[in-house]
């Protein structure tokens, strides 16, 4: 059984979904507040979280802050309504996806089953090395100028994507339907907030380059 963590203060929600996410070799915990899950989080072995927005002491966003800070755990939030900026500002902090609210249960095994599968299938090379970078597919660490980079599950993604065709341009569009299947509906902004991250944590290294236009690429030498 894939073990989730469900972070979501609605009393009533937590017991239906279990039930319907067990047929499909998923065992959900529970927790009603932010400290209850931190708690679970630090206690047992997750392979992802569903955070709510809505969350009494935190809300999910500074929820999902506090466990980017020591994980990588996948991460999907759940938006009232699906608003864009609640989606916006939860990729920002380095959630993997959004599920709007109210959801249709099946929707929402779709998107885990998404973000895990992402998370697995790497194949191929284990190991890439380029000029001041390493990216080791098999454990999912990258080493910049060595030292260890803390990267979100779609930011090590991102980059691994790029990094398998060094060269090649990557347009929006085929950077969600990549690494999001056919949950490519997003918004191609998403795109943008998560290489804004990534290059960031690359600094000094400048080596993802942007085409206007066309999208982006990876431009730094193999070794």
């Amino acid at each position: 059984m894939v073990k989730i963590l469900l972070i979501d203060d609605d009393a009533q929600l937590g017991a239906p979904l279990a039930a319907y996410l067990r047929r499909f070799d998923f065992e959900l915990d529970c927790a009603l507040t932010p400290s209850a899950g931190l708690a679970l989080l630090h206690r047992g072995h997750y392979e992802a979280a569903i955070l709510d927005v809505m969350l009494p002491e935190m809300d999910g966003f500074a929820l999902c802050r506090a466990i980017r800070k020591e994980s990588d755990i996948p991460i999907l939030m759940l938006t009232a309504r699906g608003d864009v900026m609640d989606r916006v500002v939860g990729l920002e902090l380095g959630a993997d996806d959004y599920v709007p609210k109210p959801f249709e249960p099946r929707e929402l095994v779709a998107r885990l089953q998404s973000v895990l599968r992402r998370r697995r299938n790497t194949g191929g090379e284990q190991r890439l090395v380029f000029e001041g970078l390493s990216i080791d597919l098999d454990t999912r660490s990258v080493q910049r100028q060595g030292t260890t980079l803390e990267l979100t599950s779609t930011e090590f993604e991102l980059l691994a994507l790029l990094a398998h065709e060094p060269g090649k341009v990557f347009s929006r569009d085929d950077i969600l339907s990549r690494l999001r299947g056919h949950d490519a509906e997003l918004f191609t902004r998403a795109v943008d907030i998560v290489v804004s991250r990534l290059r960031k944590k690359l600094e000094p290294l400048d080596c993802i380059k942007t085409l206007r236009n066309a999208g982006y690429s990876l431009a730094v030498g193999r070794v």
